[in-house]
């Protein structure tokens, strides 16, 4: 049972610097879902009772290919490539946005903003 309570005021601490480091915070956040995604795809190949030279062979990559995705080292997994994966594992690909909620509000609406108000005031002055 003494081991719990280190864990317990490790786990506090690490809180304690995610809500003082925002950065550190989004940085930690993309790592654990990179995981995620990585940890989806091997469970999902597992539970079809595939080999990852099996999915490849589905796929149409190698062997190693696979081990690469699953373990993370491809850094820039192009959507084709997971759907195709997706797909051949009979699964679908669902991505969602969402804002950050120690996100603030954007602090300029940028060019289109500016181009949409030019616009109107164009179309009001030629209706006049």
């Amino acid at each position: 049972m003494s081991r719990k309570q280190p864990k317990t005021s490790f786990m506090g601490w690490i809180d304690e610097q995610l809500d003082r480091d925002p950065k550190l915070r989004q940085e930690v956040d993309e790592a654990l879902n990179a995981m995620r995604l990585e940890q989806d795809l091997i469970a999902l190949r597992e539970q079809c009772g595939l080999s990852q030279n099996q999915l490849a062979k589905l796929v149409g990559v190698s062997q190693p290919a696979i081990a690469k995705i699953e373990s993370g080292k491809i850094k820039n997994l192009q959507l084709k490539t997971l759907l195709r994966t997706a797909k051949a594992m009979g699964a679908t690909v669902k991505i969602q946005l969402q804002r950050s909620p120690q996100a603030g509000m954007p602090k300029s609406r940028g060019n289109a903003a500016k181009t949409m108000s030019r616009r109107k005031k164009t179309v009001s002055r030629s209706a006049a």
